[in-house]
């Protein structure tokens, strides 16, 4: 099976909006073995997108349109598509339903453009909107299958996910299975890594790997096409453990979505370990990347922000002596830092960042010189020096994510 993907709306063409959805989507296909060759993007005018249909479905057998289902004037998708396939436009009786209950509720009249969220081509499969108004549907046709799914990213990710994969599962034929790993690693680049790696990406048949740089860390993807998962997931997993064996002093995890801060927090939740911060340079980034996480205030209970030395004294209760006799930016403010924010917190582990973030040097030390402390309870506290390059704001990001890097070592065990 061939797939197409075929985005409408005005806005996304003139980049008021990403065009996220079909990113999600084509991942979503690759996932079940389904070929998506071609995408196309089209505003909203009828003439231009019934000819993207005619292009389409010369070349794939599954025409999927994402937007335009909507109740304005603009949202032209359903009616093009069914004048193209030659099926009328009817009402889906269980959309209808919910719509004329929505109104009821927010005691509004159901106007004639409303109801065609509830429309959908002559004999077409409905697709429920568990999450908002426009009904998905696909219709089968001769020339190819084509697929309705709302624009809205809340409607669209719920309508993929639970009425059209199931769908695809049982309707793409004799299809193999593509699966994909990927694995984070900080504190290695991508052309180290890639350099470490070169005999096994050189050799790569299945599974492929291929590296991508993120924000101050590089991922790799294992990727392996086969009739199931677990077969998939056969192919992988030799790979995918000699990486480790060469490079694990630098992963920390795995996964599109996931990040330092998610694994940190998930290490504290495992160890049952409790953390602060005093924050210099970073002005206090440390701890709200911390925060976004849910459920962090289980071990995050506050920390410090200490960006001038008067609040270093005031705040952690910092001998200024020892500012005044090896700086600010040192291993013994560093040292100091991380021990007096664990102290005053309470805390089994506390971090510190002092530094110079630029874009220039400070008092004689250079911008991307930086000190990372830990103090870990029961255990003689660390300092590590970075010097990290870049702009102003890439020197904070790095600190950051060192930090986390350096903690997340610190509660797991080696």
């Amino acid at each position: 099976m061939k797939a197409e993907i075929i985005a409408v709306g005005t806005e996304i063409l003139l980049g008021q909006i990403v065009n996220t959805n079909a990113s999600f989507l084509a991942r979503q296909l690759a996932l079940l073995g389904i070929d998506a060759e071609q995408q196309q993007v089209v505003g909203d005018n009828g003439e231009r997108l019934d000819a993207a249909l005619t292009l389409a479905e010369g070349r794939a057998d599954l025409v999927i349109l994402i937007g335009g289902l909507g109740p304005t004037a603009d949202d032209i998708t359903k009616q093009v598509l069914a004048q193209h396939i030659g099926k009328p436009l009817v009402t889906n009786f269980q959309a209808i339903e919910k719509l004329l209950a929505f109104a009821q509720q927010r005691q509004t009249p159901l106007t004639a453009n409303d109801r065609v969220q509830a429309a959908l081509p002559f004999d077409a499969q409905p697709l429920a909107n568990r999450v908002g108004l426009a009904v998905g549907a696909i219709s089968e046709t001769p020339k190819a299958t084509y697929v309705l799914l709302p624009g809205p990213p809340r409607e669209f990710t719920v309508m993929v996910e639970e009425q059209l994969t199931p769908y695809l599962l049982t309707h793409r034929g004799a299809q193999q299975v593509l699966k994909s790993k990927v694995l984070r690693f900080y504190g290695i680049g991508e052309s180290l890594l890639t350099t470490d790696l070169a005999d096994l990406i050189d050799a790569q048949s299945e599974p492929t790997i291929a590296s991508y740089i993120k924000e101050h860390e590089v991922t790799l993807r294992l990727t392996a096409k086969a009739a199931d998962e677990a077969a998939a997931d056969a192919l992988i997993a030799p790979i995918e453990q000699e990486i480790l064996a060469r490079e694990g002093q630098y992963f920390y995890g795995y996964g599109d979505d996931n990040s330092l801060a998610q694994e940190l927090a998930n290490a504290l939740a495992n160890a049952h370990v409790t953390i602060t911060a005093a924050e210099s340079l970073t002005a206090g980034a440390f701890q709200a990347a911390l925060a976004d996480i849910p459920g962090i205030s289980t071990w995050f209970k506050g920390g410090f922000v200490t960006y001038s030395n008067h609040t270093k004294a005031t705040l952690l209760g910092l001998d200024e002596a020892i500012i005044d006799r090896d700086g600010a930016v040192s291993e013994a403010t560093a040292v100091a830092m991380a021990e007096a924010a664990r102290d005053k917190v309470d805390a089994d582990l506390a971090v510190s960042m002092t530094g110079v973030a630029g874009p220039g040097p400070d008092d004689g030390v250079d911008a991307g010189t930086v000190w990372i402390g830990l103090a870990k309870r029961g255990e003689k506290t660390q300092a590590t020096l970075y010097h990290f390059p870049g702009a102003r704001n890439d020197v904070r990001d790095r600190a950051v994510k060192a930090a986390m890097f350096a903690a997340l070592r610190a509660i797991q065990p080696q």
